[in-house]
């Protein structure tokens, strides 16, 4: 049987949603929201790799998520079957074994219906809503910026996003973003090609850093369940620290 670690609210002719209490995790903290005998869903704070690069010994979520699968079970190892960058908060989905691994790689785009982020990014976004629609390509260094479509290596990209705050000569648009393709780095590449990058992200030409962090985080994951097919949502509370960053305004231009 399923164990929900968070209370289902139903909603009429919708699945249910499992939200994070709200509340800023602390660093290297993360909250587990669902977990059976397939799947954990997790709240991942800011600041704490998925995975550790080449060579180094940090903490990481998959750490983690091991680590509590080993409570029951000492043999048993999360699987990564999406990525959310270290500064990155919010929803991510692990397999329990092998041929759940599998079975979400194999038909991912058939079975996530919904992954949704906010960001505060620098700024008045030019209009209330719109797609950003864009070739990407990495560097060596691993820097992901536009490049011509048919460009060798490049793959589309396509973001939709609206604007939830922001105010005319405010620092800082307040957006929602959906994704339809989930390539690296796409939001922030993507933002900041056309200059309006995330608030926090030096990387990719952000002049500020308003809540010392970068202010992207995953709210939403909709997926179907590859066994049992039912369609779960989870939620996870945007960051105070985003509407409290030089607040940006009530929701339109004004």
């Amino acid at each position: 049987m399923p164990i929900p670690v968070m209370q289902h609210r139903k909603e009429r002719r919708a699945p249910p949603v499992s939200k994070a209490p709200a509340g800023h995790l602390p660093a290297g903290r993360a909250q587990f929201l669902y977990e059976d005998s397939d799947l954990i869903v997790v709240d991942k704070p800011a600041g704490l790799p998925v995975i550790a690069p080449e060579g180094s010994r940090a903490k990481t979520l998959y750490d983690i998520v091991t680590a509590h699968m080993q409570k029951t079970n000492p043999r048993g190892r999360a699987a990564v079957v999406h990525r959310l960058d270290r500064d990155t908060s919010g929803v991510m989905l692990f397999a329990k074994n092998a041929r759940v691994k599998k079975a979400l790689m194999d038909n991912w785009n058939k079975l996530v219906r919904r992954r949704c982020y906010t960001a505060l990014v620098e700024g008045l976004m030019p209009s209330e809503t719109g797609t950003l629609d864009s070739w990407l390509i990495e560097n060596r260094a691993g820097q992901v910026y536009e490049t011509k479509p048919g460009t060798r290596g490049a793959l589309r990209a396509i973001t939709n996003w609206k604007i939830i705050a922001a105010a005319e000569g405010a620092p800082y648009s307040l957006v929602e973003l959906e994704l339809e393709t989930g390539r690296k780095h796409q939001i922030r590449a993507q933002l900041a090609a056309i200059g309006h990058p995330v608030a926090g992200d030096a990387r990719y030409g952000a002049r500020t850093d308003p809540a010392s962090r970068l202010c992207l985080h995953a709210h939403l994951l909709e997926f179907e369940h590859p066994f049992t097919h039912k369609v779960l949502v989870f939620e996870s509370p945007v960051p105070k620290v985003f509407y409290q960053s030089e607040n940006p305004g009530p929701h339109g231009r004004l």
